[in-house]
C-alpha cells in the first residue's frame, strides 16, 4: 500500500480562452472545475508550436502532446525531422523510398502513395506528398497513383476541394501522378477498429468498389452537396471510359505518407498482413513493397522512411526504476495516447506499469449522439485505482472535450464539459479520502475554440494554452510557476513522487514551495 498516490487527469481538449458563443467550456455549468481555478494553485502551460517540437505556430495534438507529457523535454516531432530532410535534400536519398522506387520499377508495377491530404500537420502534411511526387519524377519513376484522405478535422471541414486544388496543381507542375480514389478519413483512418470503415476505403483502393467519379473535385463537391464534409466523404473511385484510374495491383508498391502512427495502422495492417481476418479481403494484392513514413507498429516489421528516435528516462521508466507501480487508463479513443505515446513510442508496459482499456461507445457514428461516451465508466476504475493505495503513479485521460469538439457540435461539447465536470468532484473526493494528489491539465486545447473568425463551425484544434492545477494534499504546500509547458509535467509528478530528475528531463518543475 503506497502513502498515497499522485494523478496525472488528462483532460483532452480543455484549452484556456476567452468567453463566448463558440467556448464550450465557458458556456457550460462547471462547478468543479471553476473551484479548482479560483481556489488551487494552477498555471497555463504552452502546447503548441516549438513548445512541444512542432513547427512555430502549429496547433499541438494528443500524440504531440502525450509525448512530451511523459517525457519531460520537448519531443521534436516527425514533422520536424521529415520537413528537415525535404530542406536539405537528404529525402532523395532515403535508403526506404530508393528501395520501393526500384522494387516498383523490377517487378514493372506502381507506386501508390495514401495518406491524409492537407496542411493540418497533425497525422501528415501535404508538402510531404509533393516532394514525395518530386523525388519519383528525379528517379524517372511516372507510374504514381494517390489514394486521397480529406481531413475536415485538424482543417475546415470543407478544406478538401483546395487541398486537392494544390494537389493536382503539383502533378501538372511534375508531370508526375493521378489520383485514383478520395475517401474521408472517417472511413480511411479509423482507429477504434470499426472495421466496416476500413473495408470500404479498402475495396475502392484495391478492387475499385465505391462511388463512381469522373473527376476528384467533382466528387468532392457532390458529396458537399448531399451534406457530407470532408471527413465523412465516402470512397470515391475515380474513373475513366476504360474503367478505375488504377487499383492496387499484384506487383506494385504502397506507400503511406501520414507520419502519425494510431489513424494509420488498421488500413496498413489489411493491406499486408497476410493473417488479416478482420473482414473478408475479396482481393488481396500480392505487392512488391509497402513501406510507411515513420513506424506504425514495430510488430509491423515494414520498413519506415523515418524510424523513431529512442529515448531514455522517461516517466514511466523512472517510476518503475525507481521500483514504483503505476497504472493507466483510459476510454478506447484515448488509451494509446496513455500508453504508447506516453511512453514515448513504445508498445509494452515498464515493470510494475498496469493498464486498462474502457471501450468508447461504439452505438453512435459520432459522438455529438452521445457527448459523455465512457467518461463515467472510466471515473469508475479511476477512483477505484485511487482507494486501492496499490498505484504510486495514476495517468489517466478523460476524452470528451477533445473528440466532442471535433464534432463542431456546440450544444453537445457543453454536454461533454458538464459530464467531466462532474467526474472530475467524484475524481477530488477519491483523492481527498486517500490523501492524494496530482495535476489536472490538458494536452492540447479544442472546446474552448469552436466558431472560427466568421461564426462558421470550426472542428479543429486550437492554439490556446492549457490550464494546469494543483490538487489534493499537496495544494496549500506550493505554488505553480508561469512560464511552463507540457514537457514540465513530468519533472513535477516526480518533485511529488519524491524522485529524482534525472538529466535527459529537461523540463522544469512547476513547483514552487510556499510552506515550511
Amino acid at each position: 500500500m503506497v502513502d498515497h498516490p499522485v494523478l496525472l487527469l488528462i483532460l483532452d481538449g480543455w484549452g484556456k480562452g476567452a468567453p463566448g458563443p463558440g467556448n464550450a467550456i465557458s458556456l457550460a455549468k462547471t462547478p468543479h472545475l471553476d473551484a479548482l481555478l479560483a481556489t488551487c494553485p494552477n498555471t497555463e502551460l504552452q502546447c503548441m508550436g516549438e513548445s512541444v517540437g512542432l513547427p512555430p505556430g502549429q496547433m499541438g495534438n494528443s500524440e504531440v502532446g502525450h509525448l512530451n507529457l511523459g517525457a519531460g523535454r520537448v519531443v521534436y516531432q516527425d514533422i520536424m525531422r521529415i520537413n528537415l530532410a525535404v530542406r536539405d535534400g537528404s529525402l532523395r536519398s532515403n535508403s526506404v523510398l530508393e528501395d520501393l522506387i526500384e522494387s516498383a520499377r523490377a517487378r514493372g508495377g506502381r507506386i501508390h502513395f495514401m495518406g491524409l491530404v492537407s496542411d493540418g500537420g497533425v497525422h501528415s502534411d501535404q508538402a510531404h506528398l509533393a516532394a514525395l511526387l518530386a523525388l519519383c519524377k528525379e528517379k524517372h519513376f511516372k507510374d504514381v497513383l494517390i489514394h486521397v484522405f480529406l481531413d475536415g478535422r485538424d482543417t475546415p471541414p470543407k478544406g478538401g476541394l483546395a487541398y486537392v486544388r494544390k494537389l493536382m496543381a503539383d502533378m501538372d507542375a511534375l508531370g508526375v501522378g493521378r489520383i485514383a480514389t478520395v475517401s474521408g478519413r472517417f472511413y480511411a483512418m479509423d482507429r477504434d477498429k470499426r472495421w466496416d470503415r476500413i473495408k470500404l476505403a479498402y475495396d475502392a483502393m484495391t478492387q475499385g468498389e465505391g462511388v463512381a467519379a469522373d473527376d476528384p473535385l467533382a466528387a468532392i463537391q457532390a458529396a458537399y452537396d448531399q451534406g457530407d464534409n470532408d471527413e465523412f466523404v465516402k470512397p470515391q473511385v475515380i474513373r475513366t471510359p476504360g474503367g478505375p484510374v488504377g487499383t492496387i495491383q499484384d506487383g506494385d508498391a504502397v506507400f503511406f505518407f501520414n507520419f502519425r502512427a494510431d489513424r494509420a495502422r488498421q488500413l496498413t495492417q489489411a493491406l499486408f498482413d497476410p493473417h488479416f481476418k478482420e473482414f473478408t479481403r475479396t482481393k488481396i494484392p500480392r505487392l512488391c513493397a509497402m513501406a510507411t513514413m515513420t513506424q506504425y507498429d514495430h510488430h509491423f516489421g515494414l520498413p519506415a522512411a523515418f524510424p523513431p528516435v529512442s529515448m531514455t528516462n522517461i516517466l514511466g521508466e523512472v517510476v518503475a526504476s525507481n521500483g514504483a507501480s503505476q497504472f493507466r487508463v483510459a476510454e478506447t479513443e484515448k488509451y494509446a495516447h496513455v500508453t504508447y505515446f506516453f511512453n514515448g513510442g513504445r508498445e509494452e508496459p515498464f515493470e510494475g506499469e498496469e493498464r486498462l482499456l474502457v471501450p468508447s461507445p461504439r452505438e453512435v457514428a459520432t459522438y455529438d449522439q452521445k457527448p459523455e461516451m465512457s467518461v463515467n465508466a472510466v471515473t469508475d476504475v479511476l477512483c477505484e485505482a485511487i482507494h486501492r493505495r496499490k498505484y504510486r503513479l495514476i495517468v489517466c485521460n478523460f476524452a470528451n472535450l477533445d473528440m466532442v469538439g471535433h464534432t463542431g457540435v456546440i450544444p453537445a461539447a457543453v454536454a461533454a464539459c458538464e459530464a467531466v465536470d462532474q467526474c472530475v468532484g467524484r475524481v477530488l473526493k477519491a483523492l481527498d479520502k486517500t490523501g492524494g494528489t496530482g495535476l489536472i491539465t490538458a494536452d492540447h486545447g479544442n472546446a474552448e475554440d469552436m466558431l472560427d473568425a466568421g461564426g462558421g463551425t470550426k472542428t479543429s484544434h486550437s492554439l490556446n494554452p492549457v490550464p494546469c492545477v494543483l490538487v489534493g494534499s499537496e495544494a496549500t504546500e506550493y505554488s505553480l510557476r508561469s512560464g511552463g509547458a507540457l514537457c514540465d509535467v513530468a519533472p513535477t509528478l516526480l518533485g511529488l513522487l519524491g524522485i529524482k530528475q534525472p538529466a535527459e528531463m529537461t523540463g522544469r518543475s512547476l513547483l514552487h514551495k510556499t510552506t515550511g
